[in-house]
């Protein structure tokens, strides 16, 4: 076992044992601050895998924007103690229905034929790679989804104005 096997295991254990935090904590801030820790081991993984520009991003989109928006709206309500953010046992059985779904398929990929360990690479796009494509090749789309979200932008507002007349 080479130190990248070390060093992915680490992250995945921070990444798996945070998001069991998460999951069932009873305290709000204890379970924003361990989905901290969960965001960041996934961007390790990101580091590890090669996509630099995912890890960038990871880090930018969810801790540095949704995570910190989470926490300043759990900081800012008044009834922090009061909030009961278990909803009981009958999710169980729909998670152990995905759950075994999720096992099945990649039970499926590990063992088909087209699978080999050996084979497998990792691919080296960086983010000057990236940057080029999505203002060459993909500029349309880039395009449209910039229109789409600020279509959804506006939309949130008028909605988001409305109930305050």
């Amino acid at each position: 076992m080479g130190l990248y096997d070390i060093i992915f295991y680490l992250f995945a254990i921070i990444t798996i044992a945070s998001a069991v935090v998460v999951v069932n904590s009873k305290n709000i801030v204890h379970a924003a601050f361990s989905m901290l820790l969960t965001f960041f081991g996934v961007s390790g993984i990101y580091v590890l895998l090669g996509a630099d520009f995912l890890a960038v991003v990871q880090i930018m989109v969810y801790v540095g924007g949704i995570l910190i928006l989470l926490l300043f709206g759990v900081m800012l309500t008044n009834k922090i103690v009061s909030v009961d953010i278990r909803s009981g046992s009958i999710q169980v059985i729909p998670a152990i229905i995905a759950l075994g779904a999720f096992a099945a398929i990649l039970f499926s990929i590990m063992t088909s034929t087209n699978w080999k360990s050996e084979s497998f690479e990792i691919p080296t796009t960086t983010s000057v790679e990236l940057g080029n494509l999505l203002m060459s090749q993909y500029v349309l789309i880039f395009e449209l989804l910039a229109i789409l979200l600020l279509v959804a932008m506006i939309g949130a507002a008028s909605i988001a104005r409305r109930d305050k007349e």
